[in-house]
């Protein structure tokens, strides 16, 4: 049975807060630089690599939405001024589906249910269905496999 999901990039007006204010919820500078790395640079703005001579931003973010032991803030990066956004919520970010990339499944309280590593865009997407199938299952984070940053939530969708 395929589930139905919905792709959940980091909130617009949210990171407008952020770039606003010139610090990250941490106290951390905001700090406007230069993209020089191919590849290498995901934005959680608009689920999408970064290219070389773009302006970014690398920020702490805590992507959890309740506490709990499970909570963790990590680094990312956004585009330095506001994007388009992630607009085609209902597929797979095509951004990134050449990442290799951990699911992690949490219930509504927040607690990790299980762990899933997806090589790519189709593969994730039989993952997703997987976690997303079982009932315990509220949302999942998506995270890179080597440095556990957060990349995007994955929901149920309508």
């Amino acid at each position: 049975m395929s589930t139905t999901f919905r792709i959940r990039a980091l909130d617009p007006g949210y990171l407008d807060t952020v770039r606003a204010r010139g610090k990250d919820d941490f106290g951390n500078d905001v700090v406007v630089m230069t993209n020089v790395d191919a590849g290498g640079t995901p934005l959680r703005c608009c689920l999408r690599e970064a290219a070389v001579g773009e302006k970014v931003v690398l920020i702490a973010h805590r992507a959890a939405p309740i506490g709990g032991p499970y909570v963790e803030v990590g680094p990312i990066f956004i585009h330095a001024e506001r994007c388009a956004g992630y607009e085609t919520t209902r597929s797979y970010p095509h951004g990134f589906r050449q990442r290799q990339l951990v699911f992690r499944a949490y219930d509504a309280r927040g607690r990790q249910v299980e762990n899933r590593i997806a090589e790519g865009g189709a593969a994730a997407e039989g993952v997703i269905d997987g976690l997303l199938s079982k009932p315990e299952v509220a949302y999942l984070h998506a995270r890179n496999v080597l440095a556990g940053c957060f990349m995007f939530t994955v929901e149920r969708g309508p």
